[in-house]
């Protein structure tokens, strides 16, 4: 089995409870972490159509990122869904999704949300 990882995958998107968050936005960091059973890309063939494409993941992380949510737990919840439905060789899968700078009435760096696949 062969982990691949996609880290701090940085965004500024419109996702927040707040009013003002949702309008003007923040940066967010992403990290994906994928089971991937293409052992053969490894010892074999050297081929990417024999393992997960990360720009595939990007993309589609980009693309979840760009919708609007409320909770951090619905954003990751979508990524996790997306990656789940568009990488379906793949074994567990881990999302975390990180709002950096919340406003939270003091000096917080980040609060992050961590789903996987069971």
């Amino acid at each position: 089995m062969i982990i691949i990882e996609l880290l701090d995958m940085r965004f500024y998107a419109h996702h927040g409870c707040f009013e003002e968050e949702q309008e003007i936005g923040t940066y967010f960091s992403v990290d994906v972490s994928m089971e991937s059973p293409c052992s053969m890309a490894a010892v074999q063939s050297d081929r990417l159509e024999d393992t997960i494409n990360y720009q595939s993941v990007y993309d589609a992380v980009k693309e979840e990122m760009a919708q609007p949510s409320h909770l951090l737990e619905h954003v990751a919840g979508r990524i996790l869904d997306r990656l789940k439905d568009d990488f379906r060789q793949s074994g567990q899968i881990k999302v975390c999704v990180s709002k950096l700078n919340p406003p939270l009435g003091g000096q917080v760096g980040a609060s992050k949300v961590t789903l996987t696949t069971e």
